[in-house]
């Protein structure tokens, strides 16, 4: 991940767009066709969040790279989408346990 995912809490549709190297409006039809995709509004503006960002690098995964359609797609991001929180979490846990490790030694 890009180290701005640290700093920054909410991105503009033209920030993702340059992130993961798809026009805003694939975006924006992605945001209608899939319902795990919910940016923020404000003034107008849609602002997404890093977990936007994961959601949509998984679709763009599942559509250019997987070769699913739209409707395969939404079949499978549930699972993909379960399966990266549960990595997430795995890492979570083995990095204090590395932690611990340091610090007993």
């Amino acid at each position: 991940m890009p180290k701005k995912w640290d700093t920054k809490k909410y991105f503009k549709i033209s920030e993702v767009s340059e992130i993961l190297g798809v026009e805003p409006h694939v975006l924006r039809y992605w945001e209608k066709e899939f319902k795990e995709i919910k940016p923020s509004r404000f003034s107008s503006r849609r602002l997404y969040t890093v977990e936007d960002i994961k959601t949509i690098i998984e679709i763009k995964k599942l559509l250019y790279e997987d070769g699913f359609t739209i409707s395969g797609a939404k079949k499978q991001l549930p699972k993909r989408i379960k399966r990266r929180v549960l990595l997430e979490e795995i890492k979570k846990e083995l990095n204090l346990l590395l932690e611990l490790l340091k610090k007993g030694t």
